[in-house]
Formats: C-alpha cells, sequence, structure tokens
C-alpha cells in the first residue's frame, strides 16, 4: 500500500513541475499573460504542498 501511495506522489509531482515549467514558458512567450499565470502558479503550489503532505501521511 505504501509503494502505491508513494507512486502516485511521485506522479503528482512530475505533473506539478510539468504544469510549473510549461507556465513559466507561456509567460516567456507572452508576457500579458503574467497576472492569470501567477494565480495559476499559487494553485500548482497547492496542489505540491497538498503531495508533500500526503507524502508525509504515508512515511509516517
Amino acid at each position: 500500500m505504501l509503494v502505491l501511495v508513494l507512486c502516485v506522489a511521485l506522479l503528482l509531482v512530475v505533473v506539478d513541475l510539468a504544469v510549473v515549467v510549461g507556465l513559466g514558458y507561456v509567460v516567456h512567450r507572452r508576457p500579458a499573460l503574467a497576472v492569470p499565470v501567477g494565480v495559476s502558479l499559487t494553485a500548482a503550489g497547492v496542489l505540491i504542498t497538498a503531495t508533500v503532505g500526503i507524502l508525509q501521511a504515508a512515511v509516517s
């Protein structure tokens, strides 16, 4: 069970990082999107925080 939780958490981290990198690229290409992407980055940060919380709960 622990292995399954860790695999799902790892998958969430990879997806979150892909979202953050993709949004960074979008802002680089179109600076006018900086404000909406800032909100999206905040949401991605919340997802990463939730993932870390899941990992800590699974390990302990």
